[in-house]
Protein backbone atom coordinates (compact mmCIF):
# COMPACT_ATOMS: atom_id res chain seq x y z
CA UNK A 1 0.00 0.00 0.00
CA UNK A 2 1.16 3.62 -0.72
CA UNK A 3 1.57 5.86 1.62
CA UNK A 4 -1.42 8.16 0.18
CA UNK A 5 -3.48 5.16 0.63
CA UNK A 6 -2.47 4.98 4.06
CA UNK A 7 -3.16 8.28 4.89
CA UNK A 8 -6.55 7.74 3.37
CA UNK A 9 -7.43 4.97 5.22
CA UNK A 10 -6.34 6.44 8.64
CA UNK A 11 -8.34 9.50 7.59
CA UNK A 12 -11.53 7.57 6.96
CA UNK A 13 -11.31 5.56 9.87
CA UNK A 14 -10.83 9.17 12.43
CA UNK A 15 -13.10 10.44 10.82
CA UNK A 16 -15.67 7.44 11.63
CA UNK A 17 -14.88 7.29 15.38
CA UNK A 18 -15.59 11.08 15.59
CA UNK A 19 -18.35 10.54 13.97
CA UNK A 20 -19.55 7.78 16.48
CA UNK A 21 -18.26 9.18 19.24
CA UNK A 22 -17.56 12.81 19.06
CA UNK A 23 -20.36 14.15 16.48
CA UNK A 24 -19.67 17.98 17.26
CA UNK A 25 -16.07 17.53 15.89
CA UNK A 26 -16.89 15.19 13.33
CA UNK A 27 -19.44 18.41 12.31
CA UNK A 28 -16.77 20.89 12.67
CA UNK A 29 -13.94 19.02 10.99
CA UNK A 30 -15.47 17.44 8.49
CA UNK A 31 -19.26 17.17 8.14
CA UNK A 32 -20.42 20.92 7.72
CA UNK A 33 -18.26 21.48 4.67
CA UNK A 34 -19.76 18.02 2.82
CA UNK A 35 -23.23 19.47 4.09
CA UNK A 36 -22.82 22.55 2.73
CA UNK A 37 -21.64 21.54 -0.76
CA UNK A 38 -24.04 19.05 -0.81
CA UNK A 39 -27.15 21.59 -0.23
CA UNK A 40 -25.71 23.79 -2.53
CA UNK A 41 -25.14 21.01 -5.65
CA UNK A 42 -28.45 19.72 -4.97
CA UNK A 43 -30.50 22.83 -3.79
CA UNK A 44 -32.33 23.24 -7.21
CA UNK A 45 -33.47 19.62 -8.17
CA UNK A 46 -34.78 19.25 -4.09
CA UNK A 47 -36.55 22.18 -4.38
CA UNK A 48 -38.20 21.46 -7.60
CA UNK A 49 -39.01 17.68 -6.20
CA UNK A 50 -40.42 19.03 -2.95
CA UNK A 51 -42.73 21.25 -4.75
CA UNK A 52 -41.07 24.73 -3.67
CA UNK A 53 -40.41 25.82 -7.38
CA UNK A 54 -42.38 27.99 -9.37
CA UNK A 55 -43.13 28.10 -13.19
CA UNK A 56 -41.60 30.56 -15.35
CA UNK A 57 -43.61 33.96 -15.88
CA UNK A 58 -45.48 34.26 -19.00
CA UNK A 59 -43.66 36.69 -21.21
CA UNK A 60 -40.30 34.80 -20.16
CA UNK A 61 -42.15 31.78 -22.02
CA UNK A 62 -43.14 33.32 -24.62
CA UNK A 63 -40.29 35.10 -25.51
CA UNK A 64 -38.16 31.88 -25.18
CA UNK A 65 -40.97 30.56 -27.59
CA UNK A 66 -40.18 33.96 -29.95
CA UNK A 67 -36.41 33.52 -29.91
CA UNK A 68 -36.34 29.84 -30.30
CA UNK A 69 -34.43 29.30 -27.03
CA UNK A 70 -35.21 26.13 -24.72
CA UNK A 71 -37.99 26.38 -22.28
CA UNK A 72 -36.93 28.50 -18.81
CA UNK A 73 -36.25 26.00 -15.84
CA UNK A 74 -38.67 26.42 -13.13
CA UNK A 75 -37.43 29.00 -10.27
CA UNK A 76 -36.83 28.40 -6.48
CA UNK A 77 -36.70 30.33 -3.28
CA UNK A 78 -33.71 32.20 -3.74
CA UNK A 79 -30.55 31.97 -1.96
CA UNK A 80 -29.50 35.21 0.38
CA UNK A 81 -27.16 33.55 2.75
CA UNK A 82 -25.51 30.27 3.74
CA UNK A 83 -24.20 30.12 7.03
CA UNK A 84 -22.29 27.25 8.93
CA UNK A 85 -23.21 26.92 12.60
CA UNK A 86 -21.35 24.47 15.37
CA UNK A 87 -24.12 22.43 15.01
CA UNK A 88 -25.51 22.87 11.25
CA UNK A 89 -26.43 24.96 8.75
CA UNK A 90 -28.53 28.08 8.45
CA UNK A 91 -30.27 29.35 5.06
CA UNK A 92 -32.08 32.30 4.75
CA UNK A 93 -34.36 31.84 1.38
CA UNK A 94 -35.64 34.78 -0.50
CA UNK A 95 -39.55 33.04 -1.26
CA UNK A 96 -40.65 34.12 -4.81
CA UNK A 97 -44.21 35.70 -5.24
CA UNK A 98 -47.12 33.15 -4.64
CA UNK A 99 -44.95 31.32 -2.29
CA UNK A 100 -45.58 31.07 1.92
CA UNK A 101 -43.83 30.32 4.41
CA UNK A 102 -46.54 27.19 5.06
CA UNK A 103 -44.74 25.89 2.13
CA UNK A 104 -41.18 25.51 3.69
CA UNK A 105 -42.13 23.75 6.94
CA UNK A 106 -45.15 21.27 5.34
CA UNK A 107 -41.70 19.92 3.26
CA UNK A 108 -39.13 20.05 6.33
CA UNK A 109 -39.10 16.49 6.82
CA UNK A 110 -38.35 16.03 2.86
CA UNK A 111 -35.94 18.34 2.88
CA UNK A 112 -34.38 16.75 5.79
CA UNK A 113 -33.70 13.75 4.12
CA UNK A 114 -32.82 15.14 0.65
CA UNK A 115 -30.04 17.14 2.10
CA UNK A 116 -29.38 14.19 4.14
CA UNK A 117 -29.73 16.16 7.84
CA UNK A 118 -30.49 15.24 11.00
CA UNK A 119 -33.20 18.15 11.18
CA UNK A 120 -34.56 20.93 9.37
CA UNK A 121 -36.84 23.41 11.13
CA UNK A 122 -38.11 27.02 9.78
CA UNK A 123 -39.35 30.36 10.71
CA UNK A 124 -40.02 33.52 9.71
CA UNK A 125 -37.68 36.29 9.46
CA UNK A 126 -39.86 39.00 7.65
CA UNK A 127 -42.18 38.96 5.08
CA UNK A 128 -40.80 36.89 2.09
CA UNK A 129 -38.08 35.82 3.83
CA UNK A 130 -37.83 32.45 5.80
CA UNK A 131 -34.59 31.24 7.64
CA UNK A 132 -34.19 26.95 7.88
CA UNK A 133 -32.23 25.82 10.54
CA UNK A 134 -30.52 22.19 9.22
CA UNK A 135 -28.62 20.42 11.97
CA UNK A 136 -25.77 18.16 11.04
CA UNK A 137 -26.42 15.80 14.25
CA UNK A 138 -28.47 15.00 17.39
CA UNK A 139 -27.78 18.23 19.68
CA UNK A 140 -29.96 16.48 21.89
CA UNK A 141 -28.33 13.22 22.84
CA UNK A 142 -24.93 15.16 24.24
CA UNK A 143 -26.08 18.77 25.33
CA UNK A 144 -23.20 21.22 24.85
CA UNK A 145 -24.35 24.69 25.49
CA UNK A 146 -22.19 26.99 23.91
CA UNK A 147 -19.11 28.93 25.36
CA UNK A 148 -20.73 32.14 24.64
CA UNK A 149 -24.48 33.26 25.08
CA UNK A 150 -26.39 36.64 25.50
CA UNK A 151 -26.48 37.97 28.49
CA UNK A 152 -28.94 40.88 29.61
CA UNK A 153 -31.00 41.33 32.63
CA UNK A 154 -33.71 38.88 33.54
CA UNK A 155 -32.52 36.32 30.65
CA UNK A 156 -30.82 33.15 31.32
CA UNK A 157 -29.95 29.97 28.95
CA UNK A 158 -31.68 27.07 30.80
CA UNK A 159 -31.28 24.72 27.76
CA UNK A 160 -30.48 23.33 23.71
CA UNK A 161 -33.32 23.41 21.30
CA UNK A 162 -33.44 21.13 18.79
CA UNK A 163 -32.32 23.52 16.38
CA UNK A 164 -29.16 23.85 17.91
CA UNK A 165 -30.36 27.05 19.08
CA UNK A 166 -30.01 28.03 22.63
CA UNK A 167 -32.92 28.34 24.52
CA UNK A 168 -33.34 31.27 27.17
CA UNK A 169 -35.85 32.06 29.98
CA UNK A 170 -36.59 35.46 29.68
CA UNK A 171 -38.61 37.00 32.40
CA UNK A 172 -39.12 40.10 31.23
CA UNK A 173 -41.17 38.93 27.89
CA UNK A 174 -42.82 35.70 29.66
CA UNK A 175 -43.16 36.54 33.47
CA UNK A 176 -44.75 33.57 34.60
CA UNK A 177 -43.99 29.95 33.71
CA UNK A 178 -45.67 26.57 34.88
CA UNK A 179 -43.01 23.23 34.29
CA UNK A 180 -44.71 19.54 34.66
CA UNK A 181 -43.54 16.16 34.07
CA UNK A 182 -43.30 12.52 35.66
CA UNK A 183 -41.67 11.28 38.39
CA UNK A 184 -37.53 10.82 37.34
CA UNK A 185 -38.49 12.87 33.54
CA UNK A 186 -35.56 16.22 34.61
CA UNK A 187 -37.70 18.79 36.14
CA UNK A 188 -35.38 18.63 39.19
CA UNK A 189 -32.21 19.43 36.59
CA UNK A 190 -34.37 21.57 34.73
CA UNK A 191 -34.84 23.43 37.57
CA UNK A 192 -31.27 23.30 39.00
CA UNK A 193 -30.52 25.50 35.65
CA UNK A 194 -32.64 27.97 36.28
CA UNK A 195 -31.19 27.83 39.63
CA UNK A 196 -27.76 28.25 38.81
CA UNK A 197 -28.21 30.85 35.82
CA UNK A 198 -30.35 32.56 38.15
CA UNK A 199 -27.29 32.63 40.68
CA UNK A 200 -24.83 35.55 39.19
CA UNK A 201 -27.96 38.30 38.82
CA UNK A 202 -29.13 40.50 41.12
CA UNK A 203 -32.35 38.87 41.87
CA UNK A 204 -33.77 37.65 45.01
CA UNK A 205 -34.56 33.58 44.88
CA UNK A 206 -37.92 32.75 47.01
CA UNK A 207 -38.31 28.66 47.12
CA UNK A 208 -41.07 26.94 48.12
CA UNK A 209 -40.64 23.40 48.75
CA UNK A 210 -42.99 21.09 50.94
CA UNK A 211 -41.63 17.94 50.19
CA UNK A 212 -39.55 18.95 53.22
CA UNK A 213 -36.97 21.07 51.67
CA UNK A 214 -34.80 17.97 49.90
CA UNK A 215 -34.87 19.85 46.51
CA UNK A 216 -34.55 23.45 47.25
CA UNK A 217 -32.41 23.81 50.54
CA UNK A 218 -29.48 22.65 49.52
CA UNK A 219 -29.36 26.02 47.81
CA UNK A 220 -30.51 27.92 50.71
CA UNK A 221 -27.59 30.29 50.51
CA UNK A 222 -28.73 31.89 47.55
CA UNK A 223 -32.34 32.18 48.29
CA UNK A 224 -33.47 34.97 50.17
CA UNK A 225 -36.63 33.18 51.70
CA UNK A 226 -37.42 29.63 51.52
CA UNK A 227 -40.61 27.47 53.09
CA UNK A 228 -40.75 23.90 53.76
CA UNK A 229 -44.68 23.24 54.82
CA UNK A 230 -47.93 24.79 53.28
CA UNK A 231 -48.36 26.40 56.50
CA UNK A 232 -44.90 28.63 55.92
CA UNK A 233 -45.89 29.07 52.42
CA UNK A 234 -49.06 30.56 53.34
CA UNK A 235 -47.49 33.06 55.62
CA UNK A 236 -44.75 33.38 53.08
CA UNK A 237 -47.02 34.28 49.97
CA UNK A 238 -49.05 36.85 52.34
CA UNK A 239 -45.79 38.82 52.51
CA UNK A 240 -44.93 38.62 49.34
CA UNK A 241 -48.69 40.16 48.19
CA UNK A 242 -47.74 43.14 50.85
CA UNK A 243 -44.45 43.54 49.40
CA UNK A 244 -46.01 43.73 45.89
CA UNK A 245 -48.35 46.59 47.30
CA UNK A 246 -45.27 48.11 49.23
CA UNK A 247 -43.84 48.28 45.49
CA UNK A 248 -47.14 49.60 43.59
CA UNK A 249 -47.07 52.22 46.15
CA UNK A 250 -43.75 53.45 45.36
CA UNK A 251 -44.13 53.20 41.45
CA UNK A 252 -47.24 55.81 41.94
CA UNK A 253 -44.90 58.16 43.81
CA UNK A 254 -42.18 58.37 41.31
CA UNK A 255 -44.65 58.30 38.05
CA UNK A 256 -43.61 62.11 37.80
CA UNK A 257 -47.12 62.41 35.43
CA UNK A 258 -46.79 65.98 34.79
CA UNK A 259 -47.19 67.71 31.74
CA UNK A 260 -43.75 68.52 31.17
CA UNK A 261 -42.28 65.28 31.71
CA UNK A 262 -42.30 63.27 28.30
CA UNK A 263 -44.23 60.07 28.33
CA UNK A 264 -41.02 58.02 28.08
CA UNK A 265 -40.18 59.10 31.19
CA UNK A 266 -43.21 57.97 33.27
CA UNK A 267 -43.18 55.01 35.24
CA UNK A 268 -45.63 52.12 34.98
CA UNK A 269 -43.43 49.78 36.65
CA UNK A 270 -40.01 48.90 38.74
CA UNK A 271 -38.19 48.76 35.36
CA UNK A 272 -39.18 52.27 34.93
CA UNK A 273 -37.76 53.51 38.11
CA UNK A 274 -34.63 55.17 38.19
CA UNK A 275 -31.85 52.55 39.30
CA UNK A 276 -30.81 53.72 43.12
CA UNK A 277 -35.07 53.43 43.85
CA UNK A 278 -35.57 50.00 41.83
CA UNK A 279 -36.81 47.46 44.46
CA UNK A 280 -35.33 44.40 43.50
CA UNK A 281 -36.61 41.61 41.28
CA UNK A 282 -38.10 38.51 43.04
CA UNK A 283 -38.26 34.79 41.36
CA UNK A 284 -40.94 32.89 43.40
CA UNK A 285 -39.71 28.85 42.20
CA UNK A 286 -42.65 26.39 43.65
CA UNK A 287 -41.32 23.15 43.66
CA UNK A 288 -44.43 21.06 43.54
CA UNK A 289 -48.08 22.75 43.34
CA UNK A 290 -50.11 19.76 43.99
CA UNK A 291 -48.83 19.93 47.80
CA UNK A 292 -49.96 23.53 47.83
CA UNK A 293 -53.59 22.38 46.46
CA UNK A 294 -54.05 18.97 48.46
CA UNK A 295 -56.34 19.06 51.73
CA UNK A 296 -57.90 16.53 54.03
CA UNK A 297 -59.70 18.89 56.26
CA UNK A 298 -61.86 22.47 56.77
CA UNK A 299 -58.74 23.79 58.09
CA UNK A 300 -56.28 22.54 55.42
CA UNK A 301 -59.02 23.67 52.73
CA UNK A 302 -58.89 27.00 54.35
CA UNK A 303 -55.13 27.20 54.18
CA UNK A 304 -55.58 25.69 50.47
CA UNK A 305 -57.64 28.71 49.19
CA UNK A 306 -55.52 31.15 50.68
CA UNK A 307 -52.34 29.75 49.18
CA UNK A 308 -54.12 29.64 45.69
CA UNK A 309 -55.73 32.95 45.97
CA UNK A 310 -52.54 34.45 47.43
CA UNK A 311 -50.67 32.64 43.61
CA UNK A 312 -53.21 34.00 41.70
CA UNK A 313 -52.97 37.67 42.50
CA UNK A 314 -48.95 37.27 42.50
CA UNK A 315 -49.76 36.14 38.81
CA UNK A 316 -52.01 38.66 37.95
CA UNK A 317 -50.73 41.90 39.27
CA UNK A 318 -46.80 40.49 39.93
CA UNK A 319 -45.23 41.26 36.44
CA UNK A 320 -44.80 45.00 36.97
CA UNK A 321 -44.04 44.74 40.61
CA UNK A 322 -40.85 42.70 39.35
CA UNK A 323 -42.22 39.40 40.88
CA UNK A 324 -42.03 36.43 38.90
CA UNK A 325 -43.55 32.90 39.20
CA UNK A 326 -41.91 29.66 38.43
CA UNK A 327 -44.02 26.71 39.07
CA UNK A 328 -43.38 23.16 38.92
CA UNK A 329 -45.63 19.69 39.12
CA UNK A 330 -46.77 16.56 37.69
CA UNK A 331 -50.17 17.36 37.07
CA UNK A 332 -51.65 20.75 36.96
CA UNK A 333 -55.53 20.44 36.53
CA UNK A 334 -59.06 21.00 37.71
CA UNK A 335 -58.94 18.52 40.11
CA UNK A 336 -56.64 20.21 42.16
CA UNK A 337 -59.80 22.62 43.49
CA UNK A 338 -61.15 26.11 42.47
CA UNK A 339 -58.72 28.71 41.15
CA UNK A 340 -56.05 26.59 39.51
CA UNK A 341 -57.42 26.86 36.34
CA UNK A 342 -57.38 30.89 36.53
CA UNK A 343 -53.95 30.34 38.03
CA UNK A 344 -52.95 28.15 34.95
CA UNK A 345 -54.25 31.06 32.51
CA UNK A 346 -51.81 33.28 34.16
CA UNK A 347 -48.86 31.27 33.65
CA UNK A 348 -47.55 31.94 30.04
CA UNK A 349 -44.49 29.47 29.14
CA UNK A 350 -45.46 25.99 29.55
CA UNK A 351 -42.52 23.66 29.22
CA UNK A 352 -43.57 20.04 29.63
CA UNK A 353 -40.95 16.71 30.05
CA UNK A 354 -42.00 13.34 30.00
CA UNK A 355 -45.96 12.83 31.04
CA UNK A 356 -47.53 9.72 31.51
CA UNK A 357 -50.99 10.05 29.85
CA UNK A 358 -52.17 12.64 27.29
CA UNK A 359 -54.38 14.42 29.68
CA UNK A 360 -51.97 15.79 31.25
CA UNK A 361 -50.10 16.75 28.72
CA UNK A 362 -53.04 19.16 27.49
CA UNK A 363 -53.33 20.66 30.67
CA UNK A 364 -49.90 22.08 29.54
CA UNK A 365 -50.48 22.11 25.85
CA UNK A 366 -54.36 22.22 25.09
CA UNK A 367 -55.31 25.68 25.44
CA UNK A 368 -52.50 27.49 23.68
CA UNK A 369 -50.72 24.58 21.36
CA UNK A 370 -52.50 21.92 20.72
CA UNK A 371 -49.76 20.44 18.37
CA UNK A 372 -47.42 19.81 20.94
CA UNK A 373 -49.24 17.50 22.93
CA UNK A 374 -48.79 14.79 20.74
CA UNK A 375 -44.64 15.86 21.33
CA UNK A 376 -45.06 15.84 24.97
CA UNK A 377 -46.56 12.22 25.65
CA UNK A 378 -44.18 10.72 22.87
CA UNK A 379 -41.00 11.37 25.06
CA UNK A 380 -39.43 8.19 25.42
CA UNK A 381 -38.20 7.25 29.17
CA UNK A 382 -34.68 6.98 28.54
CA UNK A 383 -34.25 10.50 27.81
CA UNK A 384 -34.60 12.25 30.88
CA UNK A 385 -34.72 15.97 30.71
CA UNK A 386 -36.17 16.27 27.33
CA UNK A 387 -39.33 18.58 26.90
CA UNK A 388 -41.19 20.47 24.91
CA UNK A 389 -41.11 24.02 25.78
CA UNK A 390 -44.36 26.77 24.24
CA UNK A 391 -45.99 29.80 25.07
CA UNK A 392 -49.33 31.45 24.31
CA UNK A 393 -47.68 32.04 21.04
CA UNK A 394 -48.69 28.86 20.00
CA UNK A 395 -45.04 28.13 18.85
CA UNK A 396 -43.01 25.23 20.76
CA UNK A 397 -39.69 23.65 20.62
CA UNK A 398 -37.88 20.65 22.22
CA UNK A 399 -35.56 20.94 24.40
CA UNK A 400 -33.14 19.67 26.91
CA UNK A 401 -31.26 21.18 29.75
CA UNK A 402 -27.47 20.22 30.10
CA UNK A 403 -26.92 18.05 32.79
CA UNK A 404 -26.56 19.58 36.10
CA UNK A 405 -25.71 17.45 39.71
CA UNK A 406 -26.60 18.96 42.52
CA UNK A 407 -23.73 19.43 44.29
CA UNK A 408 -22.53 21.87 41.18
CA UNK A 409 -25.42 23.63 42.27
CA UNK A 410 -24.90 24.10 45.40
CA UNK A 411 -21.19 25.17 44.49
CA UNK A 412 -22.80 28.11 42.23
CA UNK A 413 -24.99 28.97 45.12
CA UNK A 414 -22.33 29.43 47.26
CA UNK A 415 -20.37 30.85 45.21
CA UNK A 416 -22.73 33.98 44.54
CA UNK A 417 -24.12 33.76 48.66
CA UNK A 418 -22.48 37.28 48.58
CA UNK A 419 -25.44 38.47 46.01
CA UNK A 420 -28.48 37.39 48.16
CA UNK A 421 -30.50 40.41 48.68
CA UNK A 422 -31.81 41.16 52.47
CA UNK A 423 -35.81 41.59 52.08
CA UNK A 424 -37.12 42.88 55.52
CA UNK A 425 -40.51 41.64 54.98
CA UNK A 426 -38.95 38.24 54.27
CA UNK A 427 -36.41 38.10 57.03
CA UNK A 428 -38.57 35.83 59.06
CA UNK A 429 -38.51 33.28 56.20
CA UNK A 430 -34.70 33.45 55.63
CA UNK A 431 -33.14 29.84 55.70
CA UNK A 432 -30.29 29.64 58.76
CA UNK A 433 -27.41 28.11 57.07
CA UNK A 434 -23.60 27.29 58.84
CA UNK A 435 -20.43 29.21 58.13
CA UNK A 436 -19.16 29.43 54.51
CA UNK A 437 -18.30 26.14 53.51
CA UNK A 438 -15.19 25.20 50.57
CA UNK A 439 -16.61 24.90 47.73
CA UNK A 440 -16.37 21.03 47.16
CA UNK A 441 -15.01 19.89 43.99
CA UNK A 442 -17.91 17.65 41.77
CA UNK A 443 -17.03 14.92 39.69
CA UNK A 444 -17.24 15.52 35.64
CA UNK A 445 -20.69 15.77 34.55
CA UNK A 446 -22.35 12.78 32.25
CA UNK A 447 -22.86 14.66 29.07
CA UNK A 448 -26.78 13.15 28.74
CA UNK A 449 -28.94 14.51 31.32
CA UNK A 450 -30.57 12.89 34.05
Amino acid sequence: MTAFTVALVLAVAAAGLLRWRRPAWYWLAFGVTLAALRVLVRYRSVMDACGLTLPPARWRLALARATNRPIPEPRPPRIRRLRPTRTGLVLRLKLRPGQDVFDIAAASDRLRHSFSMFGVTSREVRSGVVEVRMTGYDVLKRVQMPAETETLPMRVPVALREDGSVHYRDYRAIPHALTLGATESGKSVYQRNLVAGLAPLDVALIGIDCKQGVELFPLARRFSALADSPDTAAELLDALVARMADVYRLIRTQQRITVDVPDAEIAADIWDLPEELRPTPVVVLVDEVAELALYATKEEERRRDRIITALVRLAQLGRAAGIYLEICGQRFGSELGKGITMLRAQLTGRTAHRLNDETSANMAFGDIAPDAVLAAIQIPAELRGLAIAGDSSGGWHRIRAPHTSLRQAVNLCNRYADRTPDLPELAPFRPTTGTATELVPSAKASPTTA
